[in-house]
């Protein structure tokens, strides 16, 4: 996939916006992707924040048929694309697609070449294998993963785009703007490679990133005030409307 097609498939001119909601339950993953829905974002992301991957499979099945044609994507929470993808793959063989998985750790390791990435390979076949359809966004030198030396983010990068969709990375922290020099180079290094960035982006800060990225998903920084699971939709479509006059 290359920067173009990924504003393709999602329709957009600018940045595209991808809400995170940290799901509680049936109910109120249902209310916020509703209000992602009528903000106009082409999609979202679920993540299981507060409980085991297992317990988030019935509210996935719970939001798909009340969705059936809205991008929806997911993240549990600390496993990587060799557990997810086989679990995505079943879903999907029993009518519940899944769009997208994001995983906080695609197990790029800038320590070594590109001929020696086991674990970012294992991942890939087994994508392949199980047959998976949807948009891998990889983390890449991501927050609360190990950490990665700044003068290793060009070659982190660059190793990420043979074994993902969009490269995926973020700043040190939940709620914390990346570094702009880092995006610098991750946009240099990825080409035309799709970029995402998932942490710190605010109505306030979106119009520093727009050289760098094509895609934002947020989470905090469109929630309401001190309230960690439900969207603002006044900053929501605030977010929207600057990211939409932007293009890169």
């Amino acid at each position: 996939m290359n920067r173009e097609q990924l504003k393709t498939q999602f329709g957009a001119s600018g940045i595209v916006v991808l809400p995170v909601i940290h799901v509680q339950d049936n109910e109120q993953a249902e209310a916020n992707i509703r209000l992602a829905v009528e903000a106009g974002c082409p999609g979202v992301f679920l993540i299981n924040h507060d409980f085991p991957y297992e317990q988030f499979l019935p509210i996935i099945r719970h939001v798909r048929p009340l969705f059936p044609d809205y991008w929806i994507g997911v993240n549990f929470l600390a496993k990587t694309g060799k557990i997810a993808f086989p679990i995505l793959a079943e879903l999907e063989g029993q009518g519940v697609k899944v769009d997208g998985y994001w995983a906080d750790d695609a197990r790029i390791d800038e320590q070594r070449n590109a001929s020696e990435q086991l674990e970012a390979e294992e991942i890939t076949a087994i994508k392949a294998e199980c047959g998976w359809s949807g948009l891998y966004f990889g983390g890449t030198a991501f927050k609360k993963q190990r950490e990665v030396a700044a003068a290793d983010f060009d070659k982190s990068a660059s190793l990420a785009c043979n074994f993902m969709d969009v490269v995926t990375t973020s700043g040190i922290a939940t709620g914390h703007s990346a570094d702009l020099q880092k995006m610098q180079t991750f946009r240099t290094a990825c080409g035309d490679t799709p970029l995402a960035l998932a942490s710190g982006i605010t109505p306030e800060n979106v119009s520093s990133y727009v050289p760098y990225v094509d895609c934002v998903l947020v989470a905090t920084g469109i929630n309401i005030k001190d309230d960690f699971y439900n969207i603002d939709p006044i900053r929501l479509a605030q977010l929207i409307e600057l990211a939409g006059k932007q293009t890169n």
